[in-house]
């Protein structure tokens, strides 16, 4: 690399720094045209020392903190199944991995913005859609964990490159709201369960015995007939 600057002390002279990139969240919403159900989290990356960057090829891993927020009653009753009773929550609320993925930040010099893509499975069975579930408001609380590559040029335009630091992270909240209007925009007013293959056709036989018109009126009438004993 070309070195740069006065000389140092010793006689050596100082090589320029390299790229140190700065992350921060702008804010979320749902992504309306989607092959399944999906938000978008806008990231700001910056370089302060106002370095040009080549690139970024980042990977980025979103967790959910459930220890960082309160919960009332009516949330408190919907996370039992996930977490246990409400008094061992101190030791059962860990991490719960939402998603990772990879994301090619574009050249810039000061800062870019770029949407790292969320996908919303709404399997009730998988932790992190449970737990999004039983929040009917408020903030989730999040954190994103990046590592990757900075590509740069030094002073002769050479391409160098330069880790991520493996320690790099930020914390953010992300409203339950937005996930909730990106779930009913792609599932208006339904919930998914996940039913083994013979259940499915079980399901199936029971709604032709009893000639009922979706699989819904016939779970309804099952839980009905087995009210009544």
């Amino acid at each position: 690399m070309t070195s740069i600057g006065p000389a140092a002390l010793g006689g050596e002279p100082v090589a320029p720094a390299a790229p140190e990139p700065r992350f921060a969240v702008l804010g979320a919403r749902p992504v309306r045209h989607a092959a399944a159900p999906m938000l978008a989290i806008d990231l700001e990356v910056s370089e302060p020392s106002g370095r040009h960057v080549y690139m970024i090829a980042l990977s980025v891993q979103v967790m959910i903190e459930p220890a960082r927020r309160r919960y009332d009653a009516s949330a408190h009753a919907r996370l039992v199944e996930l977490f246990g009773a409400p008094e061992r929550w101190a030791v059962t609320t860990r991490s719960l991995v939402w998603t990772a993925l990879d994301v090619l930040v574009p050249p810039f010099t000061g800062s870019c913005t770029v949407s790292i893509p969320v996908s919303c499975h709404y399997d009730l069975e998988l932790a992190a859609s449970k737990y999004l579930a039983a929040l009917e408001d408020g903030e989730a609380p999040m954190a994103m964990h990046f590592n990757g590559t900075i590509y740069y040029r030094d002073e002769r335009g050479g391409l160098q490159i330069v880790l991520v630091p493996w320690n790099t992270s930020i914390d953010f909240k992300l409203p339950v709201a937005v996930w909730r209007e990106t779930i009913e925009h792609y599932y208006p007013a339904t919930t998914w369960i996940t039913v083994g293959t013979g259940t499915y056709e079980a399901l199936q036989r029971a709604k032709l015995d009893r000639g009922l018109a979706t699989l819904d009126a016939t779970v309804q009438a099952l839980i009905e007939q087995a009210h009544r004993g």
